[in-house]
């Protein structure tokens, strides 16, 4: 598989007037055209930031792109001109946004907001690009799209607002896209039916996703690798399986422990991880995970561990004491 896209060392700092807040600290991995990478971890642990981040919708101020680089079908986008970046935005690389609401314009019917970026990225007539967004709203799922057109956001459901938003992000037939929480508002059949789409449509178009959630289970069902974050690092990554298999980062146990399971006995309590995240104004050096972690010794405290290979060089964990944690003995 040809690599779509790569990432080294990407840092984002946001400036507040309560000091400097560290929300990407040193990312690095790469996907593959066609593959889809799932991003998990807590509420404020960097994912929908370095989502943006490759985007370059970083506002500025408060936010800016520290370091690193973000290599897309042979670009540095941390580079390019600010009219290359509009370019490639919504066109080879699209995002679809957690509420919908908020990212469709509310004065401005449907229809048009997907013809503008057809007519904009595609240069089609407007007979064209309207004849385009039917079959785009019609692929994914609403309706009598036709006569929805002239529709605004209001007048549809939650759920049908998010298949817009995927309609409007396939748009102009992505490379990558980018689905940030798109099922986090919506009931769990909706979520269902989203993530069924979404699988279907990547087979047929051949596109890679990047799916950000905190919703393992959903990982789990679509995605082939993931990335676990904590605190603005990657602290686990690997194929699906190997994660959740041969789980190595104590944070990652933690998470997948307080998840329930059928196969337990009725009553079985779940598990907690104690403490919470650290404050990433105040981000001390050594293992963010450190203060919450029942395995942390001296070292854990004063060095900031990096990704290294665990058993299968498709899986990695940043943790001194991974290797005690397979074998049990930590």
């Amino acid at each position: 598989m040809k690599e779509l896209l790569r990432i080294e060392d990407l840092q984002t700092r946001f400036y507040t007037r309560d000091g400097v807040v560290h929300a990407v600290n040193g990312v690095s991995y790469s996907i593959d055209e066609g593959e889809i990478l799932g991003v998990v971890g807590e509420s404020g642990c960097g994912k929908s930031v370095h989502a943006l981040s490759i985007l370059r919708l970083i506002p500025d101020p408060p936010g800016r792109i520290e370091s690193g680089e973000v290599w897309f079908d042979g670009k540095d986008l941390l580079t390019v001109s600010d009219e290359e970046i509009r370019r490639v935005r919504g066109g080879q690389l699209a995002m679809v946004f957690q509420d919908p609401m908020s990212s469709l314009n509310p004065a401005m019917t449907v229809g048009f907001q997907i013809v503008e970026a057809l007519r904009l990225h595609l240069d089609m007539t407007e007979r064209q690009a309207k004849e385009r967004t039917t079959e785009l709203l019609t692929t994914v799922g609403i309706p009598d799209a036709k006569n929805r057109l002239d529709d605004y956001p209001h007048q549809f459901s939650g759920g049908m607002r998010q298949r817009v938003m995927i309609a409007m992000g396939l748009s102009c037939n992505p490379k990558l896209l980018i689905a940030d929480e798109p099922t986090t508002a919506l009931d769990v059949t909706i979520q269902a039916q989203i993530v069924d789409l979404i699988k279907r449509l990547q087979a047929e178009l051949g596109m890679a996703v990047i799916w950000i959630t905190h919703d393992l289970g959903v990982v789990a069902d679509l995605a082939e690798k993931v990335n676990v974050m904590y605190a603005g690092y990657i602290v686990e990554h690997g194929n699906v399986r190997d994660v959740f298999k041969r789980t190595r980062h104590p944070y990652t146990i933690g998470l997948l422990g307080s998840l329930p399971r059928l196969d337990e006995d009725p009553g079985t309590e779940l598990s907690a991880i104690p403490g919470f995240p650290p404050d990433l104004i105040d981000l001390k050096p050594g293992c963010p995970f450190a203060a919450r972690c029942p395995h942390a010794i001296e070292q854990c405290w004063n060095e900031t561990p990096r990704l290294e290979p665990t058993e299968t060089k498709r899986h990695t964990v940043a943790c001194w004491r991974w290797e005690e944690i397979a074998q049990g003995v930590a």
